[in-house]
């Protein structure tokens, strides 16, 4: 048999794989950004101990951080798009980490306030950029579940760094866990831009056949388009439009797990500190089997049924499984049972997540750090307005009736918003097709 030619020349009869070691680093960047964001909050009562701040004022740290990751999202996710996600994932990196340590050395509200307003603007665009080095180094038909992978770590992530805090607090200042977790990314970049390339065809391990395997179905890549042009294009596709609605529903479910879940579960009246934190951390938890069965199934769905009935399909399940999760959850007269309930809908909204950036990677074609971006600043949107919306529902009613009404609506609205999402073509090539 004739084997087909590795780069270097020698023969050889399999694809070689570094593709794998491609998305191992991914996961390991979705572990850390959880990591380093889902800290401060753990570390909060020591923070505030420490420099001396109001509840009101550790409230504006934490919004400082979304509002310059929602302000610089597109603008990094551009940027990758034009230059390259080796150097601008390592610049976000590297700019996140430098200020993971940052907050470490800060001495009251004004430096902690500005430090983490600059964490979330150097963060912005970490999403987008994997999204855009998946797009060049994972196959079509193996999308799906990469990114299953993705958000399946970076779940875990966010799950377990309040035990890893924990345990570090008994044995470290929080000022120390902050630099220990920033040179942790230092690391990372540095094994990162030794190591990755661009593109398949300059990385000198990769062969001819695991680079015929990774662009076989991959689009043209397309001529890049400035910002004005991509906008217009972006806003006038009626799948990248119910895309963004979709993702600003999963934001908006997920934000209220992260803002308001602990109080709902204390209006209970049942439960002890110990279990308001065990069922807390459940949706998370649950998301992890969630996200990795879900990028499986869109994968096996869209090879068998084509990429649009494939990717809606999942999507649509996915957030009617949800919605009709939450709605059920407030039926339930045993808390214990009501918490598991709305923790496996917000994980069946997590089950879609491997469909819904397979789709935006289909729909962007090589734009996909910024339509990523456009997509993932949609999911701010909804993770802006949850908390706030929540608690105006909770204040009129004065029962979490309401607010939870609210996210089974939102998922409701999700899953009819998938039943008219084509991702079958990009669009630069059919703008506004659907």
């Amino acid at each position: 048999m004739i084997g087909t030619q590795h780069a270097s020349g020698t023969p050889t009869a399999r694809p070689t794989t570094i593709r794998h070691r491609v998305l191992g680093f991914l996961v390991v960047l979705a572990f850390m950004t959880y990591l380093d964001r889902a800290c401060m909050a753990s570390i909060k009562p020591a923070v505030m101990a420490d420099l001396s701040l109001s509840m009101n004022q550790m409230g504006a740290i934490f919004s400082a951080f979304a509002l310059a990751y929602g302000l610089f999202e597109i603008p990094t996710g551009h940027w990758g798009d034009r230059i390259g996600t080796r150097r601008v994932l390592g610049r976000i990196v590297t700019w996140w980490s430098t200020f993971t340590v940052a907050s470490g050395l800060t001495v009251g509200y004004s430096s902690m306030l500005a430090v983490r307003f600059l964490f979330g603007m150097g963060e912005a665009g970490a999403f987008p950029n994997a999204a855009l080095t998946m797009s060049r180094w994972i196959p079509s038909a193996k999308r799906g579940l990469a990114q299953g992978m993705f958000f399946a770590m970076a779940h875990f992530g966010g799950a377990v760094t309040p035990l890893i805090v924990g345990v570090l607090l008994q044995v470290l200042h929080w000022r120390v866990i902050l630099v220990v977790f920033g040179i942790l990314g230092f690391i990372w970049v540095f094994a990162w831009h030794r190591w990755f390339r661009d593109d398949p065809s300059e990385h000198p391990g990769v062969n001819s056949a695991e680079l015929a395997l990774i662009t076989a179905g991959r689009a043209k890549r397309e001529p890049h388009l400035d910002v004005r042009g991509l906008a217009r294009l972006v806003f006038t596709s009626r799948s990248m439009i119910l895309l963004c609605l979709i993702y600003a529903a999963n934001g908006y479910g997920f934000y209220f797990i992260i803002t308001w879940l602990p109080d709902y579960l204390r209006s209970f009246h049942h439960f002890s500190v110990l279990e308001i934190q065990l069922y807390a951390g459940l949706p998370l938890l649950l998301s992890v089997p969630a996200d990795l069965l879900g990028g499986q199934l869109t994968d096996w769905l869209t090879a068998r049924y084509g990429a649009r009935t494939g990717r809606s399909a999942v999507g649509c399940l996915g957030y009617v499984l949800a919605g009709a999760a939450v709605f059920l959850s407030l039926l339930c007269s045993d808390p214990a049972t009501a918490a598991v309930i709305f923790a496996f809908g917000v994980a069946f909204s997590m089950f879609t997540l491997g469909a819904t950036w397979s789709a935006c990677m289909a729909i962007g074609g090589s734009h996909t750090g910024t339509v990523g971006a456009v997509m993932n600043s949609a999911s701010q949107i909804g993770a802006f307005s949850s908390p706030l919306i929540s608690s105006i529902l909770f204040q009129f009613h004065d029962r979490w009736t309401l607010p939870i009404v609210m996210i089974g609506w939102v998922y409701a609205l999700a899953a009819l918003a998938w039943l008219f999402t084509d991702s079958r073509s990009g669009i630069v090539e059919e703008p506004g097709a659907a």
